[in-house]
């Protein structure tokens, strides 16, 4: 029984409880026709206009993305994924999505359901997953902060990671690449960035809509329970707290067991032409699923919550319809369909149970108990619905901007000992190997995967073809910190040209939008500039936007997280045999720099470098210079070497800049036999600026000798500087004067890093 709202003025108490504003409240009145809402109904309006399902802060914003054209089969936003053409019949489907604030909660069960959820978006649309990446973001390995300790962030990393593999290996998707970064502004919200990527062929797709009235609507796969009602303790009020004692947020549980049987049953389903509709049941449960399926459609539900398999006695209907209880769908079958489909999901050891119908009322009704509890116009609630709240906030520059921007890199004297900084940033967290995280991860179920992390971008081949997808997720929340709009651009830039040195050509891009409060005019300077920036370069390199993820309120007592808008890109290449990895192969062949790069700037690229940051322990400076006409000739450049098979290997230089980039060349992934480099560089105006500056634009190469003249004259014609720098020998890495270091000790440093500030084992090599 739900508790009774009597007067208006309790009815507007109950909704800036639940998190909605005063003339939100006003306006949804005159949507129901000026009657009182029900308690369920100002539950199931706070979770459909909160941000994270309307988008109402940003979609405005993101819509000036590019969301069509290319190889684009939908335009962004339109179904639970993107869906990108690759040929021979076939389509890629992938989606990036945020859980961070429930990884903070429950770092382990936070980052399980992240991985199970975006898989799920995947599978409904009739793909079967074929790899995972994520994104991750902590605060420091040392030191304590008023939000925590390092003992606290070790806990958050080991959680999420195990998390994350235990899904995924259960599951049975190869987990193939991902970014793990430390900084103190993460400390108290980290960032938890999950990203699905799967196959379908055109024709076998489905669509997340409640077409056909007199359709039946079923639930299937798991039973509902009060896990994962977010917000609840919003309802801790006088009137309520009864109620608001039963309530209280739970952590969601995710069972991978399960979702590998959903979906086999689902694509069996979908294979045998049974679905007319689905749609996974992520945020806002129920509320969402009905909603969005019909006002895509123009068509109306009713649904009779006494039908929906639960797990838990006494429940009541703003609990069902606000769950967020894990591997479960909403699907629209015909009547004459519905033995079929539950024939299939019964074989499968799941549950398939009609709950409603599909009408033409345009309205979402929902009944429980004998009483009407929800009527609502579908488009009143669904995302992009003509009444919904959309809002640009207010917006200026940041102060802090005037600040670091007068910092004068410099100033700064001279590295001294370069050597010794190498072994520093080697040593950096953000920088060191991070094995032992995708060792938690099975990278290689379903062998598919040809080059996982440690390369610029994982490979995965497309069974059954010659054809391979590149995959990447990339973002220097430090630039986008320094400079919104030039970050943006760089996040775009990195992740392909780390697709483009693998020899794939990038085709898409989802995003997952990590920023702070909205309301406040400085997180949404940075958040609409950096959406610019994003833009711009996806416009530049001719990746449109398949769709993505906002999340807003990250943030912590000291401030919010540096602006993270992560890229999650996918490249294709038609034949797996050109593909290129980013290791030295053999000794005696030549090493080239491949520069789209201003050279005459000596400080460019030491602002926001984890080389400035190990000098002055600060993050500041001017984010590094990104020609956006130059950083998309690199990449046709790198896809033409490739192509021609001119190429042993190929390395973006990003963090810790080329004496980094060289370092890592020569590790590869063997530690046995490792091979030496020696580089000469002409005396440069400053030292540090050319080894550590992460200019945006620069790939290290090797190829035999013989190529070096096609490989220099294919870098002019796309308007890039070639030069050929040293040679792949010994077990050494010298570079002029400045460094000369055995690679068996600098990849010690560099492999041990960072199971050594967990407090875990070293990986044996």
């Amino acid at each position: 029984m739900q508790p009774i709202i009597s007067t208006f003025s309790q009815a507007e108490q109950i909704a800036i409880e639940l998190g909605l504003l005063k003339e939100e409240f006003e306006t949804i009145v005159t949507i129901l026709d000026g009657r009182l809402p029900t308690y369920t109904e100002l539950g199931i309006f706070s979770v459909m206009w909160s941000e994270h399902c309307s988008y109402k802060n940003s979609i405005s914003i993101i819509k000036t993305l590019p969301r069509k054209g290319g190889r684009l089969l939908v335009e962004a936003g339109e179904e639970n994924a993107g869906l990108v053409d690759i040929g021979e019949g076939l389509a890629v489907a992938f989606k990036i999505e945020s859980h961070n604030h429930p990884s903070a909660v429950e770092p382990y069960q936070g980052a399980a359901t992240g991985v199970g959820g975006i898989l799920r978006d995947i599978f409904t649309m009739g793909a079967r997953p074929i790899a995972a990446l994520n994104s991750l973001r902590f605060g420091p390995l040392d030191g304590q902060t008023e939000e925590a300790s390092s003992e606290r962030t070790k806990y958050l990393v080991r959680g999420v990671v195990h998390g994350i593999g235990d899904y995924g290996n259960s599951f049975g998707v190869p987990t193939v690449a991902g970014e793990v970064y430390f900084d103190p502004c993460y400390q108290g919200n980290p960032l938890v960035n999950a990203m699905a990527v799967g196959i379908v062929e055109h024709g076998n797709t489905v669509s997340a809509t409640a077409s056909g009235v007199g359709n039946v609507v079923m639930i299937v796969g798991s039973r509902t329970g009060r896990d994962g009602i977010h917000g609840a303790s919003l309802l801790a009020s006088a009137v309520f707290s009864e109620a608001a004692e039963s309530l209280r947020p739970t952590v969601q549980v995710g069972d991978p067991f399960a979702e590998k049987l959903l979906l086999e049953a689902t694509l069996e389903a979908i294979a045998a032409g049974l679905v007319v509709g689905m749609q996974d049941m992520g945020a806002a449960g129920i509320s969402c699923s009905t909603a969005e399926m019909s006002a895509k459609a123009g068509t109306g539900m009713k649904i009779d919550l006494d039908r929906v398999p639960l797990r838990e006695v006494g429940m009541s209907a703003f609990e069902i319809m606000l769950s967020e209880s894990q591997e479960r769908m909403l699907v629209v079958v015909r009547p004459e369909d519905v033995g079929g489909i539950q024939a299939i999901f019964q074989k499968w050891d799941l549950q398939a149970e009609i709950v409603g119908e599909v009408t033409n009322t345009g309205r979402v009704v929902i009944d429980y108990e004998g009483e009407r509890v929800a009527d609502i116009p579908a488009k009143a609630l669904a995302l992009g619905g003509d009444m919904t709240p959309v809002y640009r906030r207010e917006s200026h520059e940041p102060k802090y901007l005037k600040e670091v921007r007068s910092y004068d890199v410099s100033n700064l004297s001279d590295v001294e000992d370069s050597g010794a900084m190498l072994r520093t940033l080697l040593a950096s967290p953000n920088i060191a190997s991070k094995r032992w995280v995708f060792e938690q991860y099975d990278s290689m179920v379903r062998t598919n995967s040809l080059y996982l992390t440690g390369s610029d971008a994982a490979v995965v081949r497309i069974k059954g073809t010659t054809k391979g997808l590149a995959m990447k997720t990339d973002c220097n929340s430090r630039y986008v910190y320094l400079d919104p709009y030039r970050g943006g651009t760089i996040a775009v830039a990195e992740a392909a040209r780390n697709i483009a040195c693998t020899g794939a050509t990038p085709i898409g891009v989802t995003n997952c939008l990590n920023f702070g409060n909205p309301y406040d005019p400085e997180v949404y300077y940075q958040f609409r500039e950096a959406v610019r920036g994003m833009g711009d370069a996806c416009n530049a390199f001719e990746t449109p936007v398949t769709g993505g993820n906002v999340s807003f309120y990250n943030e912590s007592p000291s401030g919010a997280i540096y602006p993270t808008p992560t890229i999650g890109m996918i490249g294709l290449i038609e034949d797996v045999t050109r593909v290129v990895s980013s290791e030295f192969k053999a000794e005696g062949d030549a090493i080239v720099l491949l520069t789209a790069a201003d050279p005459s700037n000596a400080t460019d690229g030491l602002g926001g470098s984890e080389y400035l940051y190990r000098r002055t322990g600060t993050v500041t400076g001017t984010a590094p210079a990104c020609d956006l006409a130059k950083q998309a000739e690199l990449v046709r450049a790198l896809i033409e070497l490739a192509d021609k098979r001119l190429l042993h290997s190929a390395h973006d230089v990003s963090e810790g800049g080329i004496a980094v980039a060289l370092a890592e060349c020569c590790f590869g992934q063997s530690t046995e036999n490792p091979l030496g480099a020696n580089v000469t560089f002409s005396s440069p105006e400053r030292r540090d600026g050319t080894l550590f500056a992460e200019r945006q634009g620069i790939a290290v190469l090797s190829c035999e000798e013989k190529n070096v003249a096609e490989i220099v004259a294919i870098a002019r014609k796309h308007g890039l500087q070639a030069d050929r720098i040293g040679t792949v020998e010994g077990r050494r890495l010298r570079i002029g004067e400045w460094i000369d270091e055995a690679v068996e000790e600098l990849y010690e440093i560099y492999s041990t890093a960072l199971p050594s500030a967990l407090g875990e084992g070293v990986p044996v090599a």
